[in-house]
């Protein structure tokens, strides 16, 4: 069962509010008037003692950092389509200064790098340096994004939520695409293609063996993650039978819990299953245990490229339902009430899916554009599939009445709703609706800075799709992580001035959150719980406010369309 939270009780709100306030102040104050006299210049290096063996990490930007430290043994030979089993203790110091190869991977969007590693299960460290002995931070788990197939914890500075936000920061790797997600006949039901998940569970375990080690409470977790990292947040969530104690508040960044997933047997049958697919690439034999003796076989590179070759859609690679691992899906879990029950918060960015349809119109040869029988020939199939009781009339009336459109409104309207791809605002309310019927607290928000850093972020340098962005996927996340830019370089952009204080709000309230309040911060109005869509926290340079999310993504003509997919209600 889940810990007690500080709302219940009396003296615990009281606490919990003097908290806030201080660490709203605190978080106010530059680096240089927070700093301990006592440790105003700490050493350059430390060593801390884990469960597994001595680690060194230094000093960087004012936080004490520890990476790349096992906590799972490499996953390879026969532990390759296996839960992970623990890392093996070392003797004297391990060098923790440095990040491990990200899990493997093909290069995407002409933007992130390649990797064919597997030893990869490892996780990083990030605390205050002036952190004085004894004394003991909430954490915060940060789990990466990257469509299932992608992403590293190379990408993500933590020093600035661990130095300001007064957390100690974890992120590890997980495997990726067919290494953590891709069933297989051979292979045992329990954890059948659920490895990336229980890479993540191992990772939050290493947490609650280790973490006070490095100042960290153990029993005040946060677990938050974006996109897919948000995603297994919420598989997590939806299996509270498996993660009982191990995390005691939760944040989702673009990710719907209702998100309809593949079954595990839908996974592996017929001649289009991904093991079948993948194997034939490789040349495999077909009978389910030649399949995996070969897919074992292979080299790491050689899998991604099978990938690469027969992956077509977003979903191919990603969790399934019905194993031990994920045992429901999101409508079963919330309609039951089978979830985590743990404060959460949520949201999105407010024009999600223009990032797509960027990437569409950068692709050579181009697609078309966007009057309306190129709308009705390619756009609208693409992510509506076929025209059904007039659907195509109807969102043409509503969002292209002069029969044409340009590329940034046709991505706010994927944004708005889409059954194809989990990343649309109208689903995450009904996600939102679905799950505060059982949570204790609920605060949701869009994130909608307009100016957000995207070109040369999360579009590759040089390239410009020629339509307005605006706050796309994952743009939310520079104004968590220092100089992100979907790189292990840590080379984008400063914010702009009004991008800065939006963030340094952001950060304030993400922070007060894992502190065990609610998400209260200086620059932003009260942000109340959620109890309908009229409850949401427009994050929005100089503009934050709560406002109905359902009206601005036109939730009520969607849950029309789709009655049984996009159907927000106040609870």
């Amino acid at each position: 069962m889940p810990l007690p939270h500080l709302h219940d009780s009396a003296p615990r709100r009281l606490a919990a509010a003097c908290a806030r306030m201080a660490l709203a102040t605190l978080i106010a104050l530059p680096a240089a008037t927070r700093a301990s006299p006592a440790a105003s210049a700490p050493p350059r290096a430390r060593v801390v003692t884990t469960a597994d063996g001595a680690v060194r990490g230094v000093v960087r930007h004012g936080a004490l950092e520890f990476r790349g430290m096992p906590y799972a043994a490499a996953p390879v030979g026969r532990l390759r389509f296996a839960a992970p089993q623990p890392a093996t203790p070392w003797q004297g110091v391990f060098d923790a200064t440095r990040f491990g190869l990200p899990c493997a991977q093909a290069a995407r969007y002409q933007l992130t790098a390649a990797s064919d590693a597997e030893d990869c299960l490892r996780i990083n460290v990030s605390l205050p340096a002036d952190l004085p002995p004894g004394e003991r931070l909430p954490v915060l788990v940060w789990v990466h994004g990257g469509a299932f197939v992608g992403g590293g914890s190379e990408l993500y500075r933590l020093d600035r939520l661990a130095t300001r936000g007064r957390l100690v920061v974890v992120s590890f790797n997980y495997r990726l695409g067919v290494f953590g997600w891709m069933p297989h006949p051979a292979l045992p039901r329990a954890d059948n293609g659920g490895w990336a998940l229980e890479d993540q569970r191992a990772a939050l375990r290493w947490v609650q063996r280790n973490i006070a080690a490095f100042g960290g409470d153990p029993q005040q977790v946060t677990l938050a993650g974006e996109s897919a990292g948000a995603f297994a947040v919420c598989a997590h969530l939806l299996s509270p039978e498996r993660v009982a104690g191990l995390f005691e508040r939760a944040i989702l960044s673009s990710a719907a819990c209702l998100q309809p997933l593949p079954t595990l047997d839908e996974a592996l049958r017929g001649p289009q299953a991904m093991w079948r697919r993948v194997g034939d690439a490789l040349g495999c034999p077909r009978d389910p245990q030649g399949s995996l003796r070969c897919l074992r076989a292979q080299p790491a590179a050689a899998l991604v490229a099978a990938q690469q070759r027969v992956g077509h859609s977003l979903l191919d690679f990603a969790p399934v339902v019905g194993n031990a691992t994920l045992p429901r899906s999101g409508a079963e879990a919330l309609a039951s009430g089978r979830v985590m029950r743990v404060p959460l918060l949520a949201g999105g960015t407010r024009n999600e899916l223009r990032l797509y349809v960027a990437y569409d119109l950068l692709q050579k040869p181009p697609p078309p554009g966007f009057d309306a029988a190129s709308l009705r020939r390619y756009w609208l199939p693409r992510y509506y599939g076929a025209d059904r009781d007039g659907r195509y009339a109807a969102i043409g009336a509503e969002y292209a009445p002069h029969g044409a459109i340009d590329g940034a409104a046709f991505g706010s309207l994927l944004s708005d709703y889409n059954p194809t791809i989990g990343l649309n605002n109208c689903l995450y309310l009904a996600s939102d609706d679905a799950l505060a019927r059982w949570l204790p607290e609920l605060y949701a928000f869009e994130y909608a800075d307009a100016d957000a850093p995207v070109l040369g972020v999360g579009i590759g340098p040089g390239l410009d799709p020629g339509i307005a962005l605006g706050a796309v996927h994952a743009s939310d996340l520079s104004a968590l992580f220092p100089h992100f830019s979907n790189t292990a370089a840590n080379d984008g952009p400063d914010l702009a001035p009004a991008s800065q204080r939006l963030s340094d709000a952001m950060l304030a309230a993400w922070a007060a959150f894992a502190h065990g309040s609610s998400p209260a911060a200086p620059g932003l109005p009260a942000w109340p719980r959620y109890r309908s869509a009229a409850d949401v926290m427009l994050l929005q340079p100089g503009r934050s406010r709560v406002y109905d999310a359902s009206v601005q993504h036109r939730c009520a003509f969607w849950q029309r369309l789709y009655p049984d997919r996009a159907r927000p209600k106040p609870i």
